[in-house]
């Protein structure tokens, strides 16, 4: 797992923070997949791509994007070493579409499972998008379909890096519309291929 945009040997950091992100603990319900990392945007940096599933099924509730970027310089935007960019998408009940709330409600699920995990972060920013799609003549027959987007990132601030990768996840599930574990129910490691 994990790619350089420069050559060289790979820093202990980052090779900690690869370790972490291996060890999270995500849903049965999440696959996850190594996926080419950006090049270019900092001197080291992992990508993934998620999909979350029904359980016993290939049914796609929800997909995104986690890629974690560690430039030791910290970029002055950064506020700090490690940087994490995120994307989550799923398809919601079209009644949505016309929710005034539904931005705001999508980032409160980020904020919220960042702090559920306890974690310290800085310079968080994003957008929380919705698509709504009406089809017309021959596609008619088509029912409207609304999807939510929330495109982030933030700073990790200190502790294990596959902490960041397991919120995002639990974001990932709620927009999916999976119900939260109950309290004290420990998610088993997800799928990776």
């Amino acid at each position: 797992m994990g790619s350089r945009s420069v050559t060289g040997d790979q820093s202990p950091e980052f090779a900690q923070a690869l370790s972490e992100l291996r060890g999270a603990r995500l849903r049965p319900e999440v696959r996850v997949t190594e996926v080419p990392a950006p090049q270019r945007i900092a001197p080291y940096a992992v990508a993934l791509t998620a999909e979350v599933a029904t359980a016993g099924s290939d049914e796609e509730l929800a997909s995104g994007r986690f890629v974690l970027l560690h430039d030791p310089s910290a970029p002055e935007p950064w506020d700090g070493v490690w940087r994490a960019v995120t994307f989550a998408r799923a398809e919601l009940e079209p009644e949505l579409s016309s929710d005034p709330m539904l931005g705001s409600v999508g980032w409160s699920w980020l904020i919220d499972a960042l702090e559920d995990h306890g974690l310290a972060y800085a310079a968080e920013a994003g957008t929380v998008t919705r698509v709504v799609s009406e089809s017309f003549a021959g596609l008619s027959d088509r029912p409207a379909s609304v999807e939510m987007e929330v495109r982030a990132s933030w700073t990790p601030l200190g502790g294990n890096l596959g902490d960041h990768l397991e919120a995002w996840s639990d974001l990932l599930c709620t927009i999916a519309g999976l119900p939260p574990l109950p309290e004290g129910v420990i998610a088993l490691p997800g799928q990776r291929r």
